[in-house]
């Protein structure tokens, strides 16, 4: 087993077919700003130093991998055959990192705006507090669609707990702090929660945000890091979703481009 404290593998979720694209492609092949979606999340994963990287797939498995064709030396396809949620697509990349030790990236397919910077700080968060799980929030003026993150004693508090929309109350619907669905875990522990979980919520689905409980509860440390520009938290389910995305990058480009 590799024991460097210091190792960072990577594990992007991109088996669905995301239906709400109204498209006969994957989701993930959709293209943004000339590229396939899967290749941003795959590329922020390597530029925070990431390697290997399991790359869940799925739906038209075959076109994500031939997506990398000829740039896929540190990348594996491990194939999540049903789609029965994060948790499980995370203990089918967990398995492609067999033998290795230290933290993983958790990052998805369809969320292509995280900022190097911001996954930079998400580590540095993770390391410096030891905790067994950080995830990287967002503070949202419309949260819908996204699970919430429950503090302590509310805003400020400690993390006690992600909740999907599905399975929220009124007032945990009424919390404006998202979950971005990105994460940096201890692997050890990552390993042993994921056979834990359960699918014992209303879509009967094994939800990766359990594991942060399971952090809260066990006091292994679970920290929450609000990103500083809300948008990197966007997930493209749908057409309008990516032309949102397009145009962020866009703005970005332009900035740069004013800033030199």
């Amino acid at each position: 087993m590799t024991q460097d404290a210091n190792a960072l593998a990577a594990i992007v979720l991109a088996a669905g077919k995301g239906r709400r694209m109204k498209s006969p492609l994957a989701k993930v092949l959709h293209t943004l700003a000339g590229r396939p979606l899967i290749h941003h999340a795959v590329e922020a994963a390597r530029r925070a130093g990431a390697a290997p990287i399991a790359v869940v797939v799925g739906h038209q498995a075959g076109a994500v991998r031939e997506a990398f064709a000829g740039d896929e030396a540190d990348l594996s396809f491990p194939v999540q055959a049903e789609q029965l949620g994060t948790g499980h697509a995370a203990s089918v990349g967990l398995g492609a990192l067999e033998g290795l030790s230290g933290d993983v990236l958790v990052l998805c397919g369809d969320v292509p705006l995280l900022r190097d910077e911001t996954l930079e700080a998400l580590i540095r968060r993770h390391r410096e507090s030891e905790a067994a799980v950080t995830v990287l929030t967002a503070l949202v003026e419309a949260p819908s669609g996204y699970g919430r993150v429950l503090r302590e004693g509310g805003p400020g508090g400690r993390v006690a707990a992600i909740v999907e929309e599905t399975d929220a109350t009124g007032a945990q619907r009424a919390v404006r702090e998202i979950n971005s669905g990105t994460y940096i875990f201890d692997l050890a522990f990552l390993a042993g929660a994921l056979p834990r979980i359960r699918a014992e919520n209303r879509q009967g689905e094994y939800y990766l945000p359990d594991a942060v409980s399971m952090a809260v509860a066990e006091k292994k440390g679970a920290e929450a890091l609000p990103a500083g520009h809300p948008e990197e938290a966007l997930g493209v389910n749908d057409p309008g979703d990516l032309a949102r995305a397009e145009a962020i990058l866009a703005a970005r480009d332009g900035a740069s481009s004013q800033a030199r």
